[in-house]
């Protein structure tokens, strides 16, 4: 039986699932806004919002912590590398740790933001748009599913 089991199966294999996930991350940190199906936006949002938190822990360190400390150093770089440990793209956990850390810092949760948009014009999937709130205004959008 299914009791209790989180996260949708996507019919796809775990490791394909992971992969998809990684790279869809990598895009929405990237872009700030990717057009998905709706079930992979929601999921989405599951493996986002903890990738943001440890960039708000990371920023809340600096506040406290002298930057030139080995302590700050240590725990700075523990963040980053299980940052990288999901996301495998150091230009994404960069701008992750850089960018949103600070945007984010006096948010308490609820990073992103699911729209929906449609159907696909093939299958009739349910479309939507995944955003990461308090963004700056751009005009395109990078496509992902």
């Amino acid at each position: 039986m299914r009791h209790h089991k989180q996260g949708r199966k996507f019919s796809r294999t775990s490791s394909h699932r992971k992969a998809m996930f990684k790279n869809m991350s990598a895009s929405l940190i990237n872009h700030e806004i990717i057009k998905t199906t709706l079930p992979k936006a929601k999921e989405l949002r599951t493996i986002i919002e903890p990738l943001v938190t440890l960039a708000k822990r990371e920023h809340k360190l600096r506040n406290e912590l002298d930057t030139n400390s080995n302590e700050f150093k240590s725990q700075s770089v523990a963040l980053r590398r299980q940052a990288f440990d999901f996301l495998r793209n150091k230009a994404a956990v960069k701008k992750l740790f850089e960018e949103f850390g600070v945007r984010f810092a006096e948010r308490a949760g609820g990073y992103t933001r699911v729209l929906k948009c449609g159907y696909r014009f093939g299958d009739k999937a349910p479309m939507a748009f995944i955003e990461l709130v308090d963004r700056p205004q751009v005009e395109e959008v990078a496509d992902e599913g």
